[in-house]
C-alpha cells in the first residue's frame, strides 16, 4: 500500500529520528512510504487559536497534498487527531472540501493505531531497545480524540525484553496542550510537575508517548528537576533508536 507520512512540524524541525523510525516501522511491513515535500502544518496552533481563516488555508492545502495515498499516518495524536477529526468543522460552510476531507479521514491513522489495526502485529518489523523498563503516557488527543492506549502497549509488549511499569494516572494531561502552555504557563508547569513525579515513582528507565509536544514539555520540566530519565517516541523504541538518533 502507498502511504503518506505526515511527518509534522515538530518532528521536522525538532526530532527528526521520529520521522526515520517511523519510515523504517512502515516500509519494514511492505509499505510504500512517500513523504510529500512541500507538507507544513496542519493548522492546529491556528485552530486552537480561533484562526479559523489560517486554519482553512492550512487544510486545504494539507488536504490536497494527501488525500493521493492509499493510507495517511501521522506519528502524532494531536496532528492526525486535528486531520481527522476537526477537518470537518474546518470546512463546515464548504460541501465539497467537507466531503473530501471525510473521505481522507477515514484513511488517515496515527501510527500505532496503524501498524496494530491496519498493517497487522505479524507484519511489523519490531527492533530491539537497551531498555529493560519504560512507563507510557497516554497523550490527550491522541487518547481522546482517536482511542489510542492499547496499541503502543500491545506493540511494546511484542518487542520482548521491554517491562511497562505503569505509571499513576497515565492519562492525565501532561500540561502542554498546545497554546495552553503558552498561554497559561504556571497552571502548565504545576500540572507537568505531577506527571514528572509519577513517571519518577515508577523507576523507569525511561517515559514513552506518542506526541513530540508532550515530549519536549515533560522532557524539559525533568530537566530542570535534575532528572536524566530518557524521553522517548514509541517509535523509537519500537525500533530501538537512541535519542535523536537517525
Amino acid at each position: 500500500m502507498r502511504v503518506g507520512l505526515f511527518v509534522t512540524c515538530l518532528v521536522d524541525s525538532m526530532r527528526p529520528s521520529i520521522g526515520f523510525s517511523t519510515i523504517e516501522l512502515l516500509e519494514s511491513a511492505g509499505c510504500e512510504v512517500v513523504v510529500p515535500q512541500a507538507q507544513t502544518c496542519c493548522g492546529q496552533p491556528a485552530w486552537n487559536s480561533g484562526d479559523q481563516d489560517s486554519t482553512h488555508k492550512l487544510a486545504q492545502k494539507w488536504l490536497a497534498e494527501f488525500e493521493q495515498f492509499d493510507y495517511v499516518v501521522a506519528p502524532s495524536g494531536s496532528c492526525a487527531g486535528m486531520t481527522k477529526t476537526h477537518y470537518t468543522e474546518v470546512f463546515k460552510n464548504d460541501p465539497d472540501l467537507k466531503m473530501r476531507a471525510a473521505r481522507l479521514a477515514a484513511r488517515t491513522y496515527e501510527l500505532t493505531d496503524f501498524l496494530v489495526n491496519v498493517l497487522g502485529l505479524d507484519k511489523v518489523k519490531l527492533g530491539v531497545s537497551e531498555l529493560k523498563q519504560i512507563t507510557y503516557h497516554d497523550s490527550c488527543s491522541g487518547l481522546r480524540e482517536l482511542g489510542v492506549q492499547n496499541q503502543p502497549r500491545t506493540l511494546i509488549g511484542k518487542m520482548g525484553g521491554v517491562e511497562i511499569l505503569e505509571m499513576k494516572d497515565s492519562r492525565q494531561c501532561c500540561g502542554f496542550g498546545g497554546t495552553f502552555a503558552l498561554k497559561y504557563g504556571e497552571v502548565s508547569s504545576a500540572i507537568c510537575t505531577d506527571k514528572c513525579e509519577q513517571v519518577q515513582a515508577t523507576g523507569a528507565q525511561a517515559v514513552v508517548l506518542g506526541d513530540l509536544g508532550c515530549m519536549l514539555n515533560i522532557e524539559g520540566r525533568l530537566r530542570r528537576m535534575g532528572d536524566n530519565t530518557q524521553v522517548l517516541h514509541v517509535a523509537e523504541l519500537l525500533t530501538g533508536r537512541k535519542p535523536g538518533q537517525i
